[in-house]
């Protein structure tokens, strides 16, 4: 009986290379980067499934203990919004520290802190940030003034609410309570879907 002689198989692959780094590229190109936030906060679950908006959108944090921290994510309206609250409240910026704002995703200081803050190192700001948040008492409402001038701005800003599960209620009533204020009363609450993986 013959041997049947055997032929290695040449498989081209070039093809396929060329399919996946289009599909890598097209990934990269398309995704949405979620910014850092300044503290971690597991949000509650939920059962519904609509998506909150991703862009032209001011995201509002707020902590544990009641700390509020802003995001707005387009930078020609967040560096108006600081223009316009530098003037009101006083404060001077240097070209230098209004780089720096634009650099750092959230706003989660006082005004009269913002320029030593702003003279930090990147890497220090986070932890300095956790240290004070926007404030928003009754005296001194700096937070209200953040969203009512990004929305002077472009009044079609959408606004996104993020707090953590265990963040008491009336902390965070309290912050929907200034958004209704100044008659921003539309507004998503940030929720992980129900069964969905912690840290969404």
């Amino acid at each position: 009986m013959a041997k049947v002689q055997k032929h290695s198989v040449f498989i081209d692959m070039t093809a396929m290379s060329d399919v996946t780094v289009l599909l890598l590229t097209f990934f990269m190109l398309t995704s949405t980067f979620l910014p850092l936030e300044p503290v971690r906060v597991t949000a509650p679950a939920s059962v519904m499934e609509i998506k909150v908006p991703d862009y032209n959108v001011i995201n509002i944090l707020v902590d544990l203990q009641g700390k509020v921290f802003v995001n707005i994510d387009r930078t020609e309206v967040r560096l108006e919004a600081l223009e316009k609250m530098s003037d009101e409240y006083g404060i001077t910026l240097d070209d230098r520290q209004k780089k720096a704002f634009l650099e750092q995703p959230y706003i989660g200081v006082p005004m009269n802190r913002l320029p030593a803050f702003l003279d930090l190192p990147f890497g220090e700001q986070d932890a300095t940030m956790r240290q004070y948040g926007i404030p928003n008492d009754s005296t001194n409402n700096q937070f209200i003034n953040w969203i009512r001038k990004a929305r002077e701005i472009d009044s079609e800003m959408k606004i996104t609410i993020k707090a953590d599960q265990t963040t008491p209620y009336p902390l965070i009533e309290s912050v929907m309570k200034d958004l209704v204020k100044i008659k921003a009363n539309r507004y998503s609450l940030v929720t992980v879907l129900r069964g969905a993986p912690e840290g969404f």
